[in-house]
């Protein structure tokens, strides 16, 4: 049985490592009120370095802001290393579309990767003025499964603590240092769409799912699936393949020497 107990100060302890080779003074987190970014902000915290954690509402659902705010607010209390920002980018946001993108025709999957972007590029701006880093907040489930995320958005950071782990890891990790209750119940839900349509409504598949078919892939299993497993494997591969670009290194022509 794992100790994630120790698997919480492990990362903690990783992460403030880089931080003090690379003579780093501050790690900026972008909390959305999920886990994902509950645990990660979490575990920065625990370093005792500069912890700055932003909230960036964009036509933001009032439950996934009220979340957030409460996150920020337990590890305010908890942390004496913990400062905070809300930057409200839902007028930079609408006017970027409606100004500068107007007339292009823009797709709806494009608008909402748009939200991501904005929200990458103010973290950088945040943490160029604080010799901080950027740190991500996706788990081994979309960073490497099936690559659930905005590329050069929520994809854009600077180190990873969480990338390794499962979702359900991501969520003993949050049991284990007391995350609110309610964020660890929440249903994920990347609050890039106007509708509110959660991860699974977009995937077409749970956690729970994906990580089954993710250890039959790594597994190289091969067993009799039920119809839903068989459907299950089928999006796995699917969204694997196609988001395949955004997993490995950006293509380099090599020229002859």
């Amino acid at each position: 049985m794992e100790d994630w107990g120790r698997l919480c100060e492990d990362i903690s302890e990783w992460i403030r490592r880089y931080a003090d080779e690379n003579g780093i003074s501050a790690l900026v987190v972008g909390v959305s009120g999920g886990v994902d970014s509950a645990v990660t902000s979490t575990l920065c915290a625990k370093t005792g370095l500069e912890t700055i954690v932003v909230n960036m509402p964009i036509h933001q659902d009032s439950s996934q802001y009220s979340m957030a705010k409460r996150h920020i607010e337990w590890l305010e209390s908890g942390w004496a290393n913990v400062n905070s920002h809300l930057v409200d980018l839902t007028e930079s946001y609408d006017s970027y579309v409606g100004n500068a993108l107007d007339g292009l025709e823009i797709s709806e999957i494009s608008l909402a990767n748009t939200r991501a972007r904005l929200r990458m590029t103010t973290l950088y701006a945040i943490a160029g003025s604080r010799k901080g880093i950027v740190v991500g907040t996706g788990n081994k489930v979309e960073d490497f499964g099936v690559g659930f995320y905005t590329k050069y958005g929520d994809g854009g950071v600077d180190i990873s603590p969480i990338a390794d782990l499962l979702k359900s890891e991501v969520y003993a990790l949050a049991e284990e240092m007391g995350v609110i209750e309610d964020i660890r119940n929440s249903i994920p839900n990347d609050g890039l769409w106007a509708d509110g349509r959660t991860d699974e409504d977009q995937i077409g598949a749970t956690y729970d799912e994906l990580e089954w078919a993710m250890k039959q892939v790594a597994g190289a299993r091969r067993e009799d699936f039920s119809d839903r497993q068989k459907e299950v494997m089928e999006i796995y591969q699917k969204l694997h393949k196609s988001n395949s670009h955004k997993m490995k290194p950006i293509p380099i022509y090599i020229k002859n020497p």
